[in-house]
């Protein structure tokens, strides 16, 4: 497993990380026996980064990271978590200092820790990032010493961009994949200009990318791939990349082909993205340890040939460019 610089934090990270939504909530039901085995397969496998938030589970997520650390003991990994998403109505109003504190004091709880490493503002609405006094408050809560660093989780690249603006801010968490190829055109060189951590999430598009699904794969009513098909709960950017269902299954079966050897497609899309120098690490998730360890495989894969990175690029621009390009 190979490392990368996590910024301006002096910090090194593991290129494939640990998302923990999914051992957290809204993918189904997880067996907690197979959360643990998948946060220690990832830990095993010499994953070095831990994403997850105080939403996903009302807590659940974080509560089983700490558990597994504590039981393992020795070098703590890096573990990122999110803030803002508890408030009832996403407003700027509510990322106050007051309110923010709260919402770390629960998860500094939750992580059994006296200090975070990372704090993300959890997707928070487009005018936060004209809110300098946000920036602010975030500043004042590493100075109290309740967190290291901060960063944000966006949606759009818009928002990114602003938000590299703020000399305080560490790190950019964004939806990239084959499917969502937007952030490599402006971003990508802006953040490796100003160190910035980039944190490349729903790596796979809910698992459009692992080649399994079909027109009739049927998802539990917990699972936001069922729940949130047309953003009813949260952005719909968050499922499958933003993509329709049968578009997404076409486009599919057009890259299906170029994964060559004995490699899984899962694997191939997690590799696709470590191609990649701004990317600082992948987050797959996980449901059990099986899925952990193969995730964590794909670091050791050759470099893509440029022949199947111009393929790919190809097949974003004819099939799926129109849906998601200028949306997100």
């Amino acid at each position: 497993m190979r490392s990368r610089d996590f910024g301006r934090t002096g910090r090194k990270v593991s290129e494939i990380g640990f998302g923990a939504w999914a051992i957290g909530a809204s993918w189904g039901h997880v067996d907690e026996a197979d959360a643990l085995a998948a946060l220690h397969q990832t830990l095993d496998a010499g994953v070095t980064f831990l994403d997850t938030a105080d939403v996903y589970g009302d807590g659940r997520s974080e509560q089983l990271i700490a558990r597994v650390l504590k039981e393992r003991g020795g070098d703590r990994p890096f573990v990122a978590t999110k803030t803002g998403r508890r408030l009832p109505k996403q407003e700027v109003a509510g990322y106050s200092l007051e309110t923010m504190s709260g919402f770390i004091d629960r998860s500094l709880k939750n992580l059994q820790v006296d200090t975070l490493d990372l704090v993300q503002l959890h997707c928070p609405p487009t005018d936060l990032y004209y809110h300098p006094e946000v920036f602010g408050s975030l500043d004042r809560l590493v100075e109290q010493g309740k967190i290291r660093n901060y960063g944000v989780s966006v949606e759009r690249v818009e928002e990114a961009l602003k938000a590299i603006e703020y000399p305080g801010v560490q790190s950019i968490q964004i939806i990239f994949n084959i499917f969502r190829q937007r952030p490599a055109e402006r971003l990508f060189a802006l953040a490796q200009e100003k160190q910035v951590a980039i944190i490349a999430r729903v790596p796979l598009a809910s698992g459009l990318l692992s080649g399994k699904f079909r027109a009739d794969t049927k998802f539990e009513s917990t699972d936001h791939r069922q729940f949130n098909r047309n953003g009813e709960a949260f952005d719909v950017g968050e499922t499958f990349s933003g993509v329709p269902y049968e578009k997404g299954l076409a486009a599919v079966e057009r890259v299906r082909p170029l994964v060559g050897g004995d490699t899984t497609m899962a694997k191939f899309a997690l590799r696709w993205i470590l191609m990649f120098d701004a990317v600082t690490v992948a987050i797959p998730g996980a449901r059990n340890g099986a899925q952990a360890r193969s995730n964590a495989e794909a670091a050791a894969l050759p470099a893509l040939p440029q022949a199947a990175m111009a393929e790919l690029r190809a097949i974003y621009d004819q099939d799926i460019k129109p849906f998601v390009h200028q949306r997100w």
